[in-house]
């Protein structure tokens, strides 16, 4: 699948007039269309809902346009709880999924009225002695260790995740529940990670659907949802092809009649969490070619770094470039393409055939709409960028303005050195 940029050189040349780079720049018309067709791929389930992944991409505005499609937020700490209550998404439209969580989070949880999705089983008495009364509708993270393998192989591990309940602990923690008065159940559970397979989420659903048939035989517990959670993956490298999400969901389709339909379980809602699908490819990272280095390598500098994109130095995951205005040219040159932190791995590219960089020119680095922005740090003092937003007509909004000195320098306010600082 040929990689190909939402945005063009002429634009970024009239963007930067007043936008400098380095930016994250993000596609109105793309979110709208995957969010539509993730709507259609289920809606054979009159309960489904997705709750959009607010560690991916904690912007209010980016998170409004996902709930005019009926999208609520999964949340996993207190600032995103009250980020998704500022943009006035509240009660069921929340799913609160966190672990080792503090008290006072599970209370404003509470507050909220969002789902509460335990990761633990001793949780519960945690959570039961924070409100006083556990709430009417709960739900529970199952690990069921091991591999999670499908046809072409082992996904994940996630007998190493430190999140979930096991398997015997699912059925002891409903009864719990349930002799604390819980009436409504839920299942959740993440297996995989980044997955670029129509495959997953059926194989998955499968194993969630047969178990919620055993918890509600064995502990009578009335199971109303069943959340699949994220990774269904998206292609970031070229020779991917992306997830079909209808064929997707007609899987998920296929196997809720064979399991779920016959046990006489056909009400049950089918929730998703994929903040990676559902905007990573509407991102991109806008960056400016600054310098050029000739040592033992080819190297380029560019005006963004790891704080605007963590993945490639801490994960050395691949994200794709394209040289804006060159998308035509051969890609002959081999270069190693670079930020300016004092890391080694501060690295967007390694030995990556590129067209020949010239200082000043434009560079996108794709699919940065999910865990790019947001896994942002402050080191060496350096300053986060602006997000932007390509809107449908063409128009850009600035949804987010690149930190400033006096941010980084805020926390200091109380030290004398805060005030001789000139801003």
């Amino acid at each position: 699948m040929k990689k190909i940029p939402f945005v063009t050189r002429e634009k970024v040349q009239e963007i930067v007039k007043t936008y400098p780079t380095p930016f994250h720049l993000y596609d109105e018309k793309g979110i709208r269309e995957n969010a539509k067709a993730v709507q259609e791929a289920f809606a054979w389930n009159p309960g489904f809902k997705e709750y959009f992944a607010v560690k991916a991409t904690p912007n209010p505005c980016l998170i409004n346009i996902l709930h005019e499609y009926g999208c609520g937020c999964d949340c996993s700490s207190l600032t995103e709880l009250m980020l998704s209550e500022a943009v006035g998404i509240t009660g069921n439209e929340i799913m609160f999924s966190s672990n080792d969580t503090p008290a006072e989070e599970y209370e404003y949880a509470a507050k909220l009225g969002a789902i509460i999705n335990l990761d633990d089983i001793t949780h519960i008495s945690f959570v039961e002695k924070i409100l006083g009364k556990l709430p009417e509708t709960m739900s529970c993270r199952y690990n069921p260790g091991g591999v999670f393998q499908m046809s072409n192989g082992i996904m994940d591990n996630p007998g190493d995740s430190k999140y979930g309940f096991t398997t015997e602990q699912m059925f002891e923690g409903y009864r719990i529940l349930k002799e604390k008065g819980v009436k409504n159940f839920g299942i959740h559970a993440f297996l995989a990670s980044n997955t670029v397979s129509n495959e997953y989420y059926p194989v998955l659903a499968k194993e969630l659907f047969e178990l919620a048939v055993k918890l509600e035989k064995e502990t009578g517990a009335d199971i109303k949802f069943i959340n699949l959670s994220g990774g269904v993956g998206i292609p970031y490298t070229p020779d991917q092809e992306p997830n079909d999400i209808r064929a997707i969901g007609e899987g998920v389709r296929r196997v809720y009649e064979e399991v779920l339909i016959p046990a006489g379980m056909g009400d049950v809602a089918i929730f998703t969490e994929m903040g990676r699908f559902m905007m990573g490819p509407y991102g991109q990272l806008v960056t400016r070619a600054i310098h050029e280095k000739h040592t033992h390598k080819e190297y380029i500098g560019v005006d963004a770094c790891a704080v605007n994109l963590m993945r490639p130095a801490m994960y050395g995951a691949y994200h794709h470039i394209t040289v804006l205005g060159k998308e035509e040219s051969a890609c002959d040159h081999k270069y190693d393409v670079a930020g300016s932190l004092c890391e080694n791995n501060d690295k967007f590219a390694i030995d990556r055939m590129l067209p020949e960089v010239e200082k000043g020119d434009y560079l996108v680095i794709h699919d940065t709409g999910a865990h790019g922005y947001a896994m942002g740090y402050n080191y060496n003092g350096k300053l986060k960028s602006a997000e932007l937003l390509l809107k449908e007509d063409g128009s850009i909004e600035l949804i987010r303005r690149a930190e400033t000195p006096k941010d980084y320098f805020a926390t200091l306010d109380c030290l004398p050195l805060y005030n001789k600082i000139k801003f």
